[in-house]
């Protein structure tokens, strides 16, 4: 065989290989869909404290996210339950979430009674953006307003350590044509929108919701305000362009400060309704 039918033997045999790999790449993904398979789909450069060594389990388990977070409930839940003893509540009794962007502050409620009693104030590692609303994809903001998170919104497998979904945008943030997603409460000490606790914090909070649904909550709240709406504060930001918005927040702020428990919230007419 001459050298010339050696050169299109190749020339032919790559080419294959060239149309086989496009029409695989094309196939796999048909609508030409933007993917993501990773839980840190902003590619956010992570710091993570938490390592297998610390939960006493190896690289592979650490990978898989049921086994981590059975290690992390193993370490962190013994002192969880005693500081409920301590402050006379029930283990797996349901929670409720507050969050404060201008202080930094994650509040965590336990139900007592009828009522909920103030359990933890955690603070937060870093809160991306500035006061007011998440608006659109991208804009690096945290949300402002009411959510809840449900059991499958729950992410042990998480870049970020532990993480769950806040549930952003909910049907008031749709009404006002608001984007974006994955907007998340986790680990780690970085933020693009989400809220970062630190490893440390993420576990205990993440360990308390998972017992509070074990315990039978169907969902818990997840109230975020731009900073704690008394009258003070809210006199002080008069001129804000986001007052209007801030003031539909405050109803259901002072909702909680007098009733203790976190109200029923609707959304008519793109605006927030409590009862």
């Amino acid at each position: 065989m001459s050298k010339g039918h050696y050169c299109i033997i190749i020339f032919l045999v790559l080419t294959g290989a060239w149309f086989t790999l496009r029409v695989i790449s094309k196939s796999s993904n048909p609508q030409g869909l933007k993917i993501s398979n990773s839980s840190n789909p902003k590619g956010l450069k992570i710091s993570n404290s938490s390592t297998p060594k610390g939960l006493k389990i190896s690289d592979d388990d650490y990978a898989e996210g049921s086994k981590r977070f059975l290690a992390v409930s193993q370490k962190v839940t013994p002192a969880l339950k005693a500081s409920f003893k301590e402050k006379k509540l029930d283990w797996r009794a349901a929670i409720f979430v507050r969050v404060f962007k201008e202080e930094k502050e994650l509040e965590i409620w336990v139900k007592n009674g009828r009522k909920f009693s103030l359990f933890q104030t955690y603070d937060i590692a870093r809160a991306s953006g500035k006061p007011g609303p998440k608006e659109r994809e991208g804009d690096r903001q945290v949300p402002e307003g009411f959510y809840f998170v449900k059991p499958d919104q729950m992410n042990p497998q998480s870049d970020f350590h532990l993480s769950f979904n806040i549930g952003y945008p909910n049907r008031f943030d749709t009404s006002h044509n608001r984007t974006g997603s994955f907007i998340m409460i986790h680990g780690s000490d970085i933020s693009s929108g989400c809220l970062a606790m630190t490893d440390s914090r993420i576990e205990e909070i993440y360990t308390l919701a998972d017992a509070a649904f074990k315990g039978g909550q169907k969902l818990f709240h997840v109230h975020i305000f731009p900073f704690r709406m008394t009258d003070n504060k809210m006199e002080a930001n008069t001129g804000h362009k986001w007052h209007s918005f801030w003031r539909n927040l405050r109803k259901g702020f002072q909702w909680f400060e007098e009733k203790e428990v976190p109200p029923n919230v609707t959304v008519k007419d793109s605006i927030y309704q409590f009862e």
